[in-house]
């Protein structure tokens, strides 16, 4: 095989430092650009984030509802501390109101 050839095939096989920068840089605008708000919401991690918290509300409605009828009971028979009733008011707003507790920190901090 003559030199030239191989020189000829060393140069289209081997692309030149601008075009591996163009390549690179292309590269990077289409994995910056696709990182946005919709990535996000579309992402595995998030996807299971939502999907625990259904289930860990499903499980949590009635698992309150009992919590309020025993404290009620307690509280008619007069055999209950009132911290008791005030902790678990303050547990279930917090538990069932968790998103938007999550929602008024971030929009605080500007996440």
């Amino acid at each position: 095989m003559p030199s030239s050839a191989v020189t000829m095939a060393t140069r289209v096989a081997a692309p030149n430092r601008r075009q591996q920068h163009a390549v690179r840089a292309l590269a990077g605008a289409a994995f910056a650009g696709g990182a946005g708000p919709a990535a996000l919401a579309q992402s595995p991690f998030m996807t299971g984030a939502t999907a625990l918290q259904t289930n860990i509300l499903a499980w949590l409605t009635p698992i309150a509802v009992i919590l309020v009828m025993v404290l009620g009971a307690m509280a008619m028979a007069n055999r209950m501390s009132w911290g008791w009733c005030l902790a678990a008011i303050l547990g279930i707003a917090i538990a069932f109101g968790a998103p938007q507790i999550v929602t008024w920190v971030r929009g605080m901090f500007g996440v």
